[in-house]
């Protein structure tokens, strides 16, 4: 394979890459410290960004604790994602954070005092994620 060939054929194996990255980075909160703010962006079923301001560098990664979605490319996945945006989505969420887990923080959100997991289950959200497991 030529140069230029090899160099072609290695952008376009990372393109999706990239194109799968979540754009949220914001520092994280401490365990137990309060954060709130609009949700900014949806990546799956349970994980999404909050920013008080429209610019990525402070949007805070969050792994909703309190629900298990399907991962994004196992069945069910993308109709989560759908859900959690449809649920969340420009809504101003009041956070808790419980524990940072890779580049994000595990917490308990909530919209008007009703938590964001609970909010998914009663509009049919259907849990079966790798968290703890799925509930049904």
């Amino acid at each position: 394979m030529t140069g230029w060939r090899l160099v072609l054929a290695a952008a376009l194996l990372a393109a999706p890459a990239v194109a799968l990255a979540d754009p949220c980075e914001g520092a994280l909160p401490a365990p137990g410290a309060r954060f709130d703010g609009p949700v900014r962006y949806v990546g799956d079923g349970d994980s999404l960004c909050v920013g008080k301001s429209s610019d990525p560098s402070t949007w805070i990664e969050v792994r909703v604790s309190d629900f298990y979605a399907p991962e994004l490319n196992s069945p069910g996945g993308r109709a989560a994602k759908t859900l959690l945006e449809d649920v969340v989505w420009r809504q101003y969420l009041q956070c808790r954070a419980i524990k940072h887990s890779y580049d994000r923080v595990v917490a308990r959100c909530t919209i008007d005092g009703a938590s964001v997991g609970d909010l998914l289950r009663a509009r049919g959200g259907v849990e079966g994620g790798n968290g703890r497991g799925g509930r049904r």
